[in-house]
């Protein structure tokens, strides 16, 4: 309402009452924020007619959300895991699926102090195939403990997010966590 007043030239409140004289619903700032992110439209379009191999990702993908992605955060699918393939498998939803937008996809890695985080982020591109560019800082914490976990976190734990509220709102749906 606000840039429709700047561009007409008149007050904020001519605007309102125009509005609301002609029954045009008023967007809250959630839904005015997401046009404003995604101005050609959803990032996603989900697959509707499923193939048996489909089915079975679809299954993969919700299991993988429910047993490693982060349920508390509403506006982004977020899954992590030290195991190239869980991520694969996640990411191969997220695009055959979902139709995920790759250039929307972002990823982050939490490794251990002697881990080099040019050879992790160089590890974790390769597995996932995706863009060192994709990777944001890699947090770097002090090894703990004396069991084997370090050796199976070599490369630590990487994180791929699907910024997206919708998205992540179907999904949760699908799942069956309800707001």
């Amino acid at each position: 309402m606000a840039e429709i007043s700047l561009l007409l030239h008149f007050s904020l409140h001519t605007v309102v009452y125009w509005m609301q004289k002609y029954g045009i619903k008023r967007r809250n700032h959630s839904e005015a924020t997401y046009l404003k992110e995604n101005p050609h439209g959803d990032p996603f379009v989900i697959k509707k007619s499923l193939t048996s191999d489909d089915t079975l990702l679809f299954g993969l993908g919700m299991g993988i959300y429910l047993g490693e992605g982060n349920k508390v955060e509403k506006n982004s699918l977020r899954v992590s895991n030290t195991n190239p393939l869980i991520l694969r498998l996640f990411l191969r939803f997220l695009f055959t699926i979902c139709r995920f937008d790759k250039k929307r996809l972002s990823a982050s890695i939490v490794c251990f102090n002697d881990t080099d985080p040019n050879t992790a982020r160089a590890y974790w591109s390769g597995q996932l195939q995706i863009s060192p560019a994709k990777f944001g800082k890699i947090t770097q914490i002090p090894p703990q403990g004396k069991g084997t976990y370090k050796r199976k976190s070599k490369y630590g734990v990487c994180t791929v997010q699907a910024n997206n509220m919708k998205l992540t709102k179907w999904v949760r749906d699908q799942v069956g966590l309800l707001e």
